[in-house]
């Protein structure tokens, strides 16, 4: 599937070189963790089919990375959802995660799974909004305690759902 564009807006598949700027709007879009250039290499290259980058006039505006569970291929997991600030109230972030949906469609995808940590209002209300959007239930449920992160303070990072998704 080719790039989608809106107005300037172009959401594609992201690619090697697009690697570096990633890693600066990560850097830029505070709580998310930000990860070496090194990983964002390895999203573009291993799993550009599952994740999105949204551009507008030659500027990364947002970012999604996401794949589908090796022993759940029915499910995808957003890793992390990144809107710059000059984007921000556009809602970017539902428009990458249904222009994604819409590029895997015909797959198996029946979930998507993302964690949220509970002070984190803007990613719940994004994934609320997309679940009320795809009129399919959210669960909440414990994952990853703030006791795994060893040493590095983190706060829990509770598991949101929501599935199974219809054709709606």
């Amino acid at each position: 599937m080719g790039p989608a564009t809106s107005q300037d807006l172009v959401l594609r598949a992201p690619q090697t070189q697009d690697a570096a700027a990633i890693h600066q709007l990560i850097a830029e879009c505070p709580p998310l963790d930000l990860n070496s250039v090194y990983v964002y290499l390895l999203l573009c290259q291993h799993f550009r089919h599952t994740c999105v980058l949204a551009e507008r006039a030659g500027h990364v505006d947002g970012f999604i990375s996401a794949y589908f569970l090796p022993d759940q291929p029915e499910v995808l997991f957003v890793w992390q959802v990144a809107v710059h600030q000059r984007a921000r109230g556009q809602r970017l972030g539902q428009t990458m995660l249904e222009h994604l949906k819409q590029r895997l469609d015909g797959c198996a995808l029946r979930f998507l799974e993302t964690t949220v940590s509970p002070d984190n209002l803007a990613s719940r209300g994004l994934f609320n909004a997309m679940a009320r959007r795809w009129q399919a239930p959210l669960q909440e449920q414990e994952f990853f305690q703030s006791t795994l992160f060893g040493r590095q303070a983190h706060d829990a990072e509770p598991l949101l759902r929501i599935g199974p998704l219809g054709a709606a």
